[in-house]
């Protein structure tokens, strides 16, 4: 390729207006000629990015060219995205290395392959036959060491969660999807009704079922920001983290490390009986899609918090202590960690993950910290929760919306000029993204 020559870019995100123009603006300062319709580009086209879409990708495109195509998506990547398959790529890399980190940043999973709720019976004596040990049988008013955390394989925006802490909870809970179900047959859409977050089992199939993480970190978000607020009515409230990764190639993966804390908008208290099966679980679920109140007053970056009240847990209102720089240094090495040890455990499952070299992708990467105040050395870990592609990043809102800025800029530094241009530019890099894996993948050129 000559010296800088241009480049074709096609950009498309036609439901996410807010990712496309950062994109494009992201792209401003290199020599390309960006077009919204990959049918537009000339056929004679030397060089070619897309930056799409995985479903406005032509993947052909991408395999057929892979010196001259560079795209945003890789082809296969279904263990990283689908809860499922992350688990069992991740549970059976743990067979092999385990003294992964991940031992500690994975809660105890299992895989639940369901059609029609009378399967679970079956399941108790074959795929679920641990879970059952711990299970009691049925729900009471007694103090239950454990809960459980029901999550759909492939739904997104909280869709289909649900707490239990029995076998006939989980039961419950399958025959009210399957009620559901059969309620909503020849229905319009606007036509039915309920929460808004049942799914339809034999439509899914695939649910992962965790062990619920009872002593989540605790901080109140609006400490940091003033309002008048007594400090004796801060109340700890749940809060998840929101980390963007980007993966490079055959393989490199970065850390953003500007991450965000997203949190329930509403005060903490530990799960009951009356939250078995319930879809009322705002205290619990930090999905900005499911909080009552949608807002910038719920999102944070994780920078932000220090110098915020910890609260445990185990005891509700009661200061523990405060978070300090190095509290928060530590949980970023903790996440670039097990980051890097995902993808590493990703890899070992080939049919669903295939790197490429002329391909990179942005995830966004749920994690939850955990707080133990009686651990002097280390009271936090991190837990992973999932990956999502195509990240919501709209959710952040205006008033962090330059924070997308940088790392939009950051993905095109990283991934794009080094593709197309053979020189360097003036655009510097702001070294926000770091490098949590670099691993050769299929020998030479990754093919």
């Amino acid at each position: 390729m000559e010296e800088n020559t241009q480049f074709h870019a096609f950009v498309s995100f036609p439901d996410a207006r807010l990712t496309e123009s950062l994109v494009e603006k992201a792209l401003s300062s290199l020599n390309v000629k960006l077009y919204k319709h990959l049918s537009d580009i000339p056929k004679d086209a030397e060089s070619i990015l897309q930056w799409s879409t995985y479903d406005e990708a032509s993947h052909e495109l991408t395999m057929e060219r892979p010196k001259r195509v560079l795209s945003s998506t890789y082809v296969i990547r279904k263990s990283l995205i689908r809860k499922h398959f992350l688990h069992q790529s991740i549970k059976n890399y743990l067979a092999k290395k385990p003294d992964s980190t991940l031992t500690r940043s994975i809660p105890p999973t299992w895989h639940v392959e369901i059609v029609h709720s009378d399967e679970l019976d079956e399941l108790w004596v074959d795929d679920l036959y641990d879970l059952a040990q711990i299970l009691p049988d049925v729900s009471s008013d007694l103090e239950i060491p454990k809960w459980f955390i029901l999550k759909p394989g492939m739904a997104d925006r909280g869709m289909g969660i649900r707490l239990f802490n029995s076998k006939e909870g989980l039961q419950d809970i399958f025959n009210s999807f399957e009620n559901n179900e059969d309620e909503d047959e020849g229905k319009e859409h606007s036509e039915v009704e309920g929460d808004g977050t049942a799914v339809m089992i034999s439509q899914l199939r695939h649910f992962v079922v965790q062990e619920y993480l009872l002593n989540p970190l605790l901080i109140d978000p609006r400490e940091r920001v003033g309002g008048g607020i007594s400090p004796d009515r801060y109340r700890g409230r749940k809060f998840h983290l929101r980390a963007y990764c980007v993966a490079q190639g055959a393989l490199k993966v970065h850390l953003f490390t500007r991450i965000l804390a997203l949190f329930s908008s509403v005060e903490y208290s530990h799960p009951s009986a009356e939250m078995e099966g319930s879809s009322r679980l705002s205290a619990h679920l930090t999905n900005t899609a499911l909080q009552a109140q949608h807002g910038e007053e719920n999102v944070r970056l994780l920078q932000e918090l220090v110098g915020s009240r910890l609260f445990s847990a185990s005891s509700q209102n009661v200061e523990t202590a405060r978070l300090t720089q190095g509290d928060v240094d530590f949980i970023i090495d903790e996440v670039a960690a097990s980051l890097g040890e995902v993808f590493r455990a990703c890899l070992t499952s080939p049919v669903h993950f295939q790197t490429l070299p002329n391909a990179f992708e942005l995830f966004g990467v749920d994690l939850l910290v955990t707080y133990n105040p009686a651990i002097n050395d280390r009271p936090f870990q991190v837990h992973l929760l999932e990956l999502n592609a195509e990240p919501a990043i709209h959710l952040t809102g205006p008033r962090l919306e330059w924070i997308l800025e940088e790392l939009f800029n950051e993905i095109s530094h990283t991934c794009v000029m080094p593709f197309f241009c053979t020189s360097p530019l003036r655009q510097e890099s702001k070294g926000s993204l770091r490098l949590c894996l670099d691993t050769q993948v299929r020998g030479g050129g990754a093919w």
